[in-house]
């Protein structure tokens, strides 16, 4: 008599590249927030007294802030590169856009920290100027943090719009996200742009309430992506489709007589 036996498999099914994707752009989303909102504290002296550059100065703590821009940076680079290779099989035009205005934001960011690295060199290296020079060098220490500045509003401001709109549509299209995330983008993106706009012709200036609103949504935005492709990944999709591997059955027959 032929007895039938079932067993059951207990193999862990490997993770999948696609979901080692969401895994790494989520956290590096979630990067950028940690690195750069402390940032933006550890470089509150040099960006908020205007005689930074001829005081005793706090400049440990500026560049530890530099240092995370950087990071802030990086990691901006790293979520469109890392994206990129899902995202393009929606709309590739899109996709290699979004890698374009990430980069630029970027390089944006950089340019501010070097300005402001410029100021801590000048600090150490003409500390105790008084007079005339001083007044010079105060001058000099405030345009570079003016620099900086401007970064920070065409980096971080303008770009984090565009990518909110070339990114949103993406996700948006191709269902990889719940809608609700990508719509919060899409909402957010008309409002910063307009609210930069406006700060750079003059119409508003920077941390008005108004700025404050618009740059709210963009900022549930991208955290909310982060937090979902760490937590769950992408959502199945057209897009995806033979990018997943056949999982291992569970369970197999074994038949013994």
């Amino acid at each position: 008599m032929a007895t039938a036996v079932r067993t059951t498999a207990t193999k862990k099914i490997p993770m999948t590249s696609l979901r080692k994707t969401a895994l790494i752009a989520g956290g590096l989303y979630l990067l950028t927030f940690i690195s750069s909102i402390p940032a933006l504290l550890l470089l509150s002296p040099v960006l908020h007294d205007s005689h930074y550059i001829v005081s005793s100065g706090a400049d440990t703590r500026v560049l530890w802030g530099c240092f995370l821009d950087l990071v802030n940076a990086l990691a901006c680079i790293g979520t469109a590169v890392t994206l990129f290779s899902v995202v393009k099989r929606q709309h590739e035009g899109f996709a290699l856009g979004f890698v374009t205005t990430r980069i630029f934001e970027a390089a944006v960011i950089v340019i501010g920290v070097v300005s402001l690295l410029s100021v801590v060199t000048l600090r150490q290296d003409l500390a105790g100027t008084a007079g005339a020079e001083g007044a010079s060098l105060v001058t000099t220490g405030d345009a570079l943090v003016a620099i900086r500045d401007w970064t920070f509003l065409l980096g971080p401001g303008l770009m984090a719009g565009v990518n909110a709109l070339l990114l949103g549509s993406l996700m948006y299209r191709s269902g990889l996200v719940p809608r609700v995330i990508p719509v919060l983008g899409l909402i957010g993106a008309p409002l910063l742009l307009t609210s930069t706009t406006a700060i750079l012709f003059g119409i508003d200036h920077a941390g008005s309430v108004w700025q404050g609103i618009a740059t709210a949504p963009i900022f549930v935005w991208e955290l909310s992506l982060g937090v979902w492709l760490v937590v769950k990944g992408f959502k199945p999709s057209p897009i995806t489709t033979g990018m997943v591997p056949a999982g291992n059955p569970a369970t197999r027959d074994v038949v013994t007589v």
